[in-house]
């Protein structure tokens, strides 16, 4: 039975009317809502604000590196330190190595680009930051909604946005509603804000409806894991933040790797990996445990104990790839649109104030009495702001890589180091992407395979085992939320042309070709998805379609 069956034999849902919506209760949409009853309280003017989130509560799909830079919190809540924000860590030092298969060269601390220098920021656990801000939101009268993730976006006859519904419970495998089926709800606003992070699924839709992306190079993206691990004492340097480059990725491939040191022994470490690699052969998640090998990353984690695994995809394109962020009833906040700086690493401060722009220019609007139009105040807000200056700077960064590691390299020291000491605080020059990250998969024919050792169980992991500490979990009786749009794509041309991709560039085996009967299929393991969206990214075809599965499921990310 398709949706629209069953809401003709069910429904009609239930409606709820607010002033504004809110899909997403990340960084940017407290942000948004957070500042919404503020200015509403200085200005004495009653309104009502709704934040929907699919995870099972506030932080629960929350994953970052993460350090923060405090200048965005600091002007949403003046007095965070008071109120206990979880800014904890000071960074106490900065360093950058490039790495060989056995050896490490350092940056020296004079000559490290800007992007790469943290004083007066802070080591976070990001999910832990989410929560705290949560509790602000709500203490300002802000209704938040764990468990329900917005699954369709409503319009009006005009064709703008009026709001969201929330997804079916109780449907099962078989699309049939079950004994415990509930009908979802519709939540209509004034004005709706999408803050589902990267490469969210309503976003997507919004996007090629109002052709938001006309003008702009197309969107990159890059796939981000990570692991928390508690450290022996004598490992542990609280506020000492690595970054390291080259091994083991080849020249021509986007990426890096951190390493930072939190309190209580702990140490948060990932790898991101650019999802314009070209190499099918590649598994994002074997580089990662891979690079755990190295020497300079080992004597870090030996007698220690990994906590937590994770991975997200991250909109990494910048201020070039920027979307228009609004459109008739809504707008993007965060990382739904792509604010994150990718040359420093940052997505959280970033998240943050385009929230409080966005907000800004909500609330004006709701006051002179307006709906359903365009937030322009919000663009052009963002165009006078420090955030805009911060990302022309780094508006080059990633499209260099793909000149090489050598070259992205030099002209990273350029731009971000020699410029700024020259007055010159942006590029006099632009580098433009050509094309979307799944065109740059070249056929496995023409690549090399690339062998991968086995996991020790000690400092590397499986796929499988690592999915485990991420406390994921999806009911089974639910239809899968990772969709085809034609059963044959993958065997006849995934597989065939490429060696089958997406068994690898997933994080959580979710993928994988089986046997059956002589014959290839791809079976999908849904109840492992992290909600990375990597696959709805990277498959080469753009035949995977990533929805919302029923409220609640996903990782339970603790400490991350």
């Amino acid at each position: 039975m398709t949706p629209d069956e069953i809401l003709a034999r069910h429904g009609p849902r239930e409606a709820m009317e607010y002033d504004v919506a809110i899909v997403g209760a990340g960084p940017s949409g407290l942000a948004t809502a957070i500042r919404l009853k503020q200015l509403a309280a200085e200005r004495s003017h009653e309104i009502s604000v709704v934040v929907l989130e699919k995870g099972s509560e506030p932080g629960a799909h929350i994953i970052s590196g993460a350090i923060m830079d405090p200048r965005a919190i600091t002007e949403l809540i003046p007095d965070w330190k008071e109120k206990g924000a979880p800014l904890n860590q000071p960074v106490t030092g900065d360093k950058f190595l490039f790495f060989t298969e056995t050896g490490a060269t350092a940056t020296p601390h004079a000559l490290l680009p800007d992007c790469f220098r943290n004083d007066g920021n802070y080591v976070v656990s990001l999910g832990n930051v989410v929560r705290w801000l949560a509790t602000q939101a709500e203490a300002l009268g802000v209704e938040i909604f764990p468990g329900f993730p917005a699954a369709e976006v409503l319009y009006d006859e005009n064709g703008a946005v009026r709001g969201v519904a929330t997804g079916n419970l109780g449907i099962g495998k078989d699309g049939e509603p079950t004994a415990n089926f509930q009908l979802g709800m519709e939540l209509h606003a004034r004005y709706t804000i999408f803050a589902e992070g990267s490469r969210g699924s309503l976003g997507r839709q919004l996007i090629a409806r109002y052709k938001l992306d006309e003008g702009r190079d197309p969107q990159s993206y890059a796939i981000g894991l990570k692991e928390l691990w508690e450290v022996r004492p004598e490992q542990a340097q609280p506020g000492l933040t690595l970054h390291t480059g080259g091994w083991p990725l080849d020249a021509d491939t986007y990426g890096g790797s951190f390493l930072y040191h939190l309190d209580g022994n702990q140490v948060e470490l990932g790898f991101v990996v650019g999802l314009d690699y070209e190499n099918p052969y590649m598994s994002p998640f074997e580089e990662f445990q891979r690079w755990k090998s190295h020497p300079e990353i080992r004597k870090t984690l030996e007698g220690g104990k990994r906590l937590g695994y994770g991975a997200r995809s991250i909109t990494a394109g910048g201020i070039l790839s920027l979307p228009k962020t609004v459109f008739p009833g809504g707008a993007f906040v965060g990382c739904e649109a792509g604010y994150l700086n990718s040359s420093r690493i940052k997505g959280s401060h970033a998240a943050l104030k385009s929230g409080m722009l966005a907000a800004e220019a909500a609330f004006d609007a709701l006051v002179a009495g307006r709906r359903h139009d365009e937030l322009a105040a919000y663009p052009a807000a963002f165009e006078k702001s420090w955030l805009r200056a911060e990302l022309d700077k780094s508006r080059n960064f990633k499209q260099w890589f793909k000149k090489g590691f050598l070259v992205a390299s030099v002209m990273t020291a350029i731009e971000q180091w020699l410029l700024p000491r020259l007055g010159i605080h942006a590029p006099p020059w632009t580098i433009h992407r050509p094309k979307p990250d799944h065109l740059y998969l070249r056929p496995a024919a023409e690549c090399k395979p690339i062998a991968y050792p086995k996991p020790d169980n000690v400092i590397t992991f499986d796929r499988l085992s690592s999915v485990f500490v991420s406390n994921t979990n999806h009911a089974e009786d639910q239809p899968a939320h990772l969709t085809l749009k034609d059963n044959s794509v993958p065997v006849q041309v995934n597989l065939a042309k490429y060696a089958g991709p997406e068994s690898r560039y997933c994080p959580a085996g979710v993928y994988e070709f089986v046997d059956d009967k002589g014959t290839e299929r791809l079976q999908i393991n849904a109840q492992n998805c992290v909600h990375c969206k990597t696959c709805d990214i990277k498959d080469p075809t753009q035949n995977i379609v990533w929805v919302t599965p029923e409220g609640g499921g996903g990782p339970n990310y603790v400490g991350m």
